[in-house]
């Protein structure tokens, strides 16, 4: 598992990536207001799940796969793929949720004539707006128990650091799995055909199997409002597209290149390098749609997952292609 490092470090290395061209786009095409920051995570942020999952499953099952064995490379995708999801759902509970966050009106339904509002700073506030008494922090007692302080720290790191947002149900299922099986006892109590507690990851499986058909699902849930729900504009859907399935996945072929070439990835492992080079070529993220809807965006995050979908079909293509000729 730790030479498997540069998969979650990859996944950041794209967000990131993404992110920089999704804000040299954003400032050249000038999406209307307050769309800057939803063009900036709709080109960003790439399906790492459910997706790639899709695609290694149909190659691997083809007897011709340039892989080899059929078993061991849907083994081996499979398990690539799913080590990255727990950083994408990292980012996507923090990063994403606070890019996405309402305009100062409160809400996306605005017009574009719209001046923002900008809130009373506080050295302006009237004599009955003022606090009463200036915010000071009170001498911790010497005698003050330990306990209680060791607990009031944990409180408020809890709270600055938003930790309830963080550990979602995906994030605590990634730490879990990777916990038990970084631990050879509880590893062969659970995951081996002969263990004792086998019908826990027997029952996982089962519902591991209908991830993928439930979360496409929700893909077309997503998608009710249809294509033409958006307040972006053909010009700034247009960028989105290019950007998301074209210059996205340029620079990430780049960044594997080069960390190939800088010893970072394990040798003749072609499968973990197809899963690299995929990380950076898929469509704008499903789950990223989800928050969109959550924070009052769903309609436009509805409509440039229908386009951008639509468009991947193609670009994905012709992106595999090419990997499997530059990889054999």
């Amino acid at each position: 598992m730790l030479a498997w490092w540069f998969i979650p470090m990859n996944v950041v290395l794209s967000s990131i990536a993404g992110s920089l061209i999704g804000f040299v786009v954003a400032t050249i095409v000038r999406p209307p207001y307050p769309f800057f920051k939803f063009t900036i995570v709709q080109i960003g942020i790439g399906n790492i799940g459910n997706v790639p999952l899709v695609l290694i499953s149909a190659l691997c099952r083809d007897q011709s796969n340039p892989f080899g064995d059929m078993e061991k490379c849907s083994t081996d995708g499979t398990a690539y793929v799913s080590f990255g999801q727990w950083v994408g759902a990292i980012i996507l509970y923090t990063y994403v949720f606070q890019m996405l966050a309402p305009p100062p009106e409160g809400t996306f339904e605005i017009d574009n004539e719209s001046v923002p509002l900008k809130s009373t700073p506080m050295s302006d506030a009237t004599p009955e707006q003022a606090p009463l008494l200036a915010n000071e922090e009170g001498v911790t007692s010497t005698a003050q128990n330990k306990k209680w302080e060791i607990k009031d720290v944990l409180a408020f790191l809890y709270e600055k650091l938003k930790l309830k947002q963080i550990l979602q149900p995906p994030i605590i299922a990634s730490i879990l799995a990777m916990t038990l099986g970084a631990i050879p006892f509880l590893k062969k109590l659970i995951f081996t055909p002969d263990g004792p507690l086998f019908f826990f990851t027997d029952s996982c499986m089962i519902l591991g199997e209908a991830m993928i058909p439930c979360i496409l699902l929700a893909l077309g849930g997503n998608l009710i409002d249809g294509p033409g729900s958006s307040k972006l504009g053909f010009r700034t859907t247009a960028a989105i597209i290019f950007a998301r399935l074209l210059l996205v996945p340029l620079v990430g072929l780049g960044i594997v290149t080069l960390a190939d070439k800088l010893g970072f990835l394990p040798s003749d492992d072609k499968m973990f390098r197809f899963v690299l080079l995929l990380q950076h070529s898929m469509p704008t993220s499903v789950l990223a749609g989800a928050v969109a809807n959550l924070r009052g965006c769903g309609r436009n995050a509805a409509a440039v997952l229908f386009w951008v979908h639509i468009f991947a079909i193609f670009s994905m293509a012709g992106w595999i292609i090419l990997y499997l000729n530059i990889l054999f």
